[in-house]
């Protein structure tokens, strides 16, 4: 039988070690995520929608009242918004302010982690846990990004951390009020659903040992009333004063989205269950395989039946539940595996203790081989010039690249050249962490290869970052709306073709709102179903009158001219302004200067 769990919820108080652990992975995470965080201009598409949202809240005034281009919206719930807007009420509207949130969630995702890890392992297992969290590389890339992703993990995260610490603890109604708020933070961050998930997979542990009743043991009334009252207020205020909402949350947006058969279609292009698969574990190797097996372990020994077990049980549910519905799932995204990352983290280190104990050597060459994969593979990337490697990579973990059907070719070129020397630096020391691991290996020293392999993920990291400001360079509206700014007439109409998501940013940068030209597929819809949003929508009947009406229009677009509405027009009444990052900008030619 496996080791007994170090300072399980039924083991000794928390101490002071287990709060400086705490302190040091907090301290490791922000190390790591906020250097250079306002450098890079806005992702876009992806960052520059969510930025834009809490520019017109902290505009506006109006945190009750979601709003993109002036259009309601509807898509997500509000608190990366509001703390967005807080950030901009303090620092103005920055690409640093914007950042800010997701860089918090990942912090305290690390912290929740951490916190967990060291009261059932004991502190530096817990240290080790949220390092390899912080480590897992979709996790880190959306810790420095705007989206609620991190804020999502971290609130699911602390209502694992709360109702698996409530059980024998000291102050267990405050662990489980605790964790009862946080998975309403949760739903109120992003989706109901990180309500339910974690709650289920608590339940069903406990259920499994014998110990779900009394519920109020682990789940009072106030940590009900604190879950409830967070996770659905929000939701039941929007329904009373937007008809239509809550079946456009639940039926539209949840269940005809599963069956692919919305009212209200976007532009996502989901994974098949093999890609899912295979991009949800590579977001988090090395640690998906330890974890594997750790669960493996625990099915083993029907580890289940033990009460000591629970934690581990719950995270093993959740981690394999996350995995097993969104494989089923005929709509799933790439970032959907993410919120089961602390759970792998957890039950990778927990793998890693019990082999410790062993002091064996199979751990160690384990991951000796994922290095050396890892650094192979690499190298054959570096030396096959990228470009299909850079295709192949985004068109399945980024969205808006799986939007577009690839990546566009303006931006295959820079950003590929900031990968390449990146990734030859990232196959170097994968490949010397290798051969370290095979040498510890040798002298049975397990910690010592576990502190290796973390320092060779997180020293990746900050390739990562250095990655993803290229990337986003790469593809930022920022530069063509400074431009547009700087060009446009007070009588100039702006015309933005297809979804505004796909420059979210445009009106961040440029200080002018711009019409949407055959957008109503996207995240606003809805929001366009509204009487005061039709006059933000034209169609390309519309736009070819008030072009050939000698009307002073801007139009910019990220389609391929072929593809766009310019081709409609007669060229002599076409002006290219400027291209660039996969867009170009056309002015009528009435509107010459």
């Amino acid at each position: 039988m496996a080791p007994r769990t170090q300072g399980q919820p039924g083991g000794a108080p928390r101490s002071g070690r287990e709060a400086a652990a705490i302190g040091l992975a907090v301290l490791l995470a922000i190390g790591l995520l906020a250097p250079g965080l306002g450098v890079t201009p806005l992702d876009d598409p992806g960052e520059g929608q969510q930025a834009e949202i809490a520019r017109e809240m902290w505009a506006g005034g109006t945190p009750l009242d979601l709003r993109l281009n002036g259009v309601r919206y509807f898509d997500k719930p509000p608190a990366l918004y509001w703390i967005a807007a807080a950030a901009f009420s303090i620092w103005g509207p920055t690409e640093w302010a914007a950042r800010l949130g997701p860089v918090i969630g990942a912090t305290l995702a690390v912290a929740g982690t951490t916190c967990l890890g060291a009261r059932l392992l004991g502190p530096g297992w817990g240290v080790a846990a949220g390092a390899a969290l912080l480590s897992s590389t979709f996790f880190f890339v959306y810790g420095r990004y705007v989206r609620p992703e991190t804020l999502f993990v971290a609130a699911i995260q602390w209502g694992f951390a709360g109702l698996l610490l409530a059980g024998a603890a000291r102050g267990r109604r405050a662990f489980a009020v605790l964790g009862g708020a946080a998975l309403g933070l949760a739903s109120l961050t992003k989706d109901p659903l990180g309500l339910a998930g974690p709650l289920l997979a608590v339940a069903a542990a406990r259920a499994l040992a014998g110990r779900l009743r009394p519920v109020t043991d682990w789940l009072p009334p106030p940590a009900i009333a604190a879950m409830l009252g967070l996770g659905f207020g929000w939701y039941a205020l929007t329904g009373l004063r937007e008809p239509g909402y809550l079946w456009y949350t639940v039926v539209d947006n949840h269940l005809l989205n599963v069956a692919r058969a919305r009212h209200f279609p976007d532009e996502d292009v989901p994974l098949s269950a093999l890609e899912f698969l295979a991009v949800g574990a590579a977001g988090a190797l090395p640690w998906t395989i330890p974890a594997v097996l750790a669960v493996l372990s625990l099915v083993r020994r029907r580890a289940w039946r033990d009460p000591e077990e629970i934690p581990w049980t719950a995270l093993g549910i959740w981690a394999v539940g996350v995995f097993a519905v969104f494989t089923a799932s005929p709509f799933t995204l790439p970032h959907y595996a993410v919120p089961a990352y602390p759970a792998l983290a957890l039950l990778a280190v927990r793998w890693w203790r019990d082999r410790a104990a062993a002091a064996a050597r199979g751990a160690i060459v384990l991951h000796a081989a994922i290095l050396g994969i890892l650094a192979i593979g690499l190298g054959a990337v570096a030396w096959s010039g990228g470009l299909a490697f850079t295709e192949a990579v985004l068109t399945a973990s980024d969205v808006s690249a799986r939007q577009e059907g690839g990546v566009r070719e303006a931006a295959a070129g820079p950003v590929w050249a900031t990968l390449d020397p990146l990734i030859r630096r990232m196959a170097v020391a994968f490949g010397a962490a290798a051969i370290v691991l095979l040498v510890l290996a040798w002298r049975r020293a397990p910690r010592t290869a576990l502190a290796v392999v973390l320092t060779a993920m997180l020293a990746a990291m900050t390739a990562a970052a250095t990655a993803m400001d290229g990337f986003a360079a790469s593809r930022s509206v920022a530069g063509m709306a400074r431009e547009i700014g700087a060009r446009i007439g007070s009588d100039e109409i702006l015309v933005h073709e297809g979804p505004i998501e796909n420059s979210g940013a445009l009106e961040f940068y440029s200080g002018r709102r711009p019409i949407l030209l055959e957008a109503r597929r996207s995240v606003l819809g809805f929001g366009g179903t509204y009487p005061e949003a039709a006059e933000w929508f034209w169609d390309g009947a519309r736009l070819r009158r008030e072009w050939l009406a000698d009307r002073r229009i801007l139009l910019l677009s990220p389609r391929e001219p072929g593809a766009s509405v310019i081709v409609s027009l007669p060229p002599d009444r076409v002006e290219v302004l400027a291209r660039g990052n996969g867009r170009t900008l056309y002015r009528s030619a009435a509107g010459r200067r």
